[in-house]
């Protein structure tokens, strides 16, 4: 069940991604001209999204996938390329919005459905496969962990997420983000170590039978987030 901080901290992402910097995401995640710092972040998420895809079989016909804050969707739909049904869901009602409009006919075999609403929602279903990028790093450690857990109790073989790890240089900048006044401020990551990550996963009884596998960590100018596949044995 998510908790109470959780949920605070998820009205505040709803507030900052479908208001506060909607037009950016939406120019971000097109092929639109962007700024240096923000080419570096566009480079570093398609490169992430890459990774994240080459960790799921190349042929998911018959698979159920969920896209855990989808965001405009463009990973949901190369999952569908490959031949699964996909659940893509985000809080955002107009990054959904842009992802149908984005997704439509450019599918393939498979199939996607967008949905405005809470990843962890158990009406959602079943899965073969969770990805999650980037969507549980404004969270703290613990609310991560529980959200693992909860999917990870209707998941059958995969869950590729992301998270912010504690490097010299996030610290960093998330001293200097503090200086910027709060109305302008993005919502904050959450850096933490992989190794307490991994130690979390393993000592929790909700998560027997789930084991850390491959990790990999994409740093491209201001981008920087590590992936780690969780797999059911």
């Amino acid at each position: 069940m998510p908790t109470a901080t959780y949920a605070t901290r998820r009205g505040e992402l709803e507030t900052y991604f479908d208001r506060t910097a909607v037009q950016a995401w939406e120019r971000l995640t097109s092929d639109a001209p962007v700024s240096g710092i923000r080419a570096t972040v566009r480079a570093g998420r398609d490169a992430m999204r890459g990774r994240l895809l080459s960790w799921l079989p190349p042929d998911l016909r018959g698979k159920r996938v969920l896209d855990a804050g989808c965001g405009t969707g463009a990973l949901a739909v190369e999952a569908a390329r490959r031949g699964a049904e996909v659940v893509a869901v985000d809080i955002s009602p107009r990054l959904v919005a842009l992802g149908q409009d984005r997704a439509a006919g450019q599918h393939g075999a498979g199939r996607v459905s967008f949905h405005v609403g809470d990843m962890l929602d158990p009406a959602f279903g079943r899965f073969d496969h969770v990805v999650g990028m980037d969507c549980l790093i404004h969270y703290k450690p613990a609310d991560v962990l529980r959200a693992l857990a909860g999917l990870a109790a209707r998941t059958e073989r995969s869950i590729l997420f992301t998270f912010a790890p504690r490097t010299a240089f996030l610290m960093a900048f998330l001293v200097v983000g503090r200086l910027v006044p709060r109305g302008d401020r993005s919502p904050a990551i959450v850096p933490v170590a992989e190794a307490r990550l991994r130690r979390m996963v393993q000592a929790d009884p909700a998560m027997t039978g789930w084991h850390p596998v491959r990790t990999h960590r994409v740093a491209s100018g201001f981008y920087t987030s590590q992936a780690l596949e969780l797999v059911r044995r």
